[in-house]
């Protein structure tokens, strides 16, 4: 059942509105107007008697709300675009719902760019006014990149809490055997920056505000080249030019003499 609104005692006829009639008065003719101007909106309310929803009269009405969704609007509120593109992810699952929302009576596939660059038009279909939904399921986790037009979202898929962050805290027990075979130990840095001594092979590696390294000796040498700032040539006609001018100007130091 749709909801009573209470009516108000005056309206403006507007003649040849510019912009969306989100609003219709007595008659059927525009009461509130919705318009993009450049980079700024205007919205026009035909009316001065909002105030009689707040006071009840006629049973009231949503004034305040009304009100408020027109401020935001005007200020770009990213929930109250009627062109907008989204994505509601179904929790701890690889499926989605794409959400289109237009004033428009049709909108075209929405484009889905997938992590590894390969890209999925998803058709969608009109679910309520103004609103256009795809069910989709995600080949894996990970970035997605939803596009229709101009507008573009990125979406992440994959579980709420992925692996890096299920134990946040420092921890050696993952690398005990490696350690224990090798020998080694797990210092916290919270205790202080341990000193660092050279220890001897089969010697004890760490202890109390310390720990130890052996020198082994090891190195490998991967590649080496050796390579000539310029070649020969280039280096013989520089010394020849250099000769040249220090010729020519000896030169026009004795004829100055």
């Amino acid at each position: 059942k749709a909801p009573h609104w209470g009516h108000w005692l005056r309206q403006i006829e507007l003649s040849d509105p510019k912009g969306e009639v989100v609003m219709s008065g007595a008659e059927g003719k525009p009461l509130l107007v919705l318009s993009r101007e450049g980079k700024g909106r205007v919205a026009l309310l035909a009316s001065d008697q909002a105030w009689l929803w707040d006071r009840g009269y006629d049973g009231g009405g949503p004034q305040l709300e009304l009100l408020r969704r027109i401020a935001h609007w005007e200020m770009k509120e990213p929930e109250l675009e009627e062109e907008a593109l989204y994505a509601e992810i179904d929790p701890g699952a690889l499926s989605m719902t794409i959400v289109r929302r237009s004033m428009k009576d049709d909108v075209p596939p929405a484009s889905v760019t997938l992590p590894d660059g390969t890209t999925q038009d998803v058709p969608l279909s009109q679910t309520a006014p103004g609103r256009f939904t795809a069910r989709w399921t995600a080949p894996g986790p990970g970035l997605y990149t939803l596009k229709d037009g101009d507008l573009e979202r990125v979406v992440a898929m994959g579980p709420a809490s992925p692996r890096e962050f299920e134990q946040t805290i420092a921890s050696g027990e993952p690398m005990a055997k490696a350690i224990a075979a090798s020998g080694g130990a797990v210092t916290r840095l919270e205790e202080g920056i341990p000193r660092i001594h050279k220890m001897a092979a089969g010697r004890a590696t760490s202890g109390r505000g310390w720990i130890g390294i052996t020198p082994r000796g090891a190195r490998t040498t991967t590649d080496i080249r050796v390579q000539p700032v310029l070649p020969a040539w280039a280096w013989l006609l520089l010394a020849a030019l250099l000769t040249l001018g220090a010729w020519m100007i000896e030169g026009r130091g004795r004829r100055a003499a």
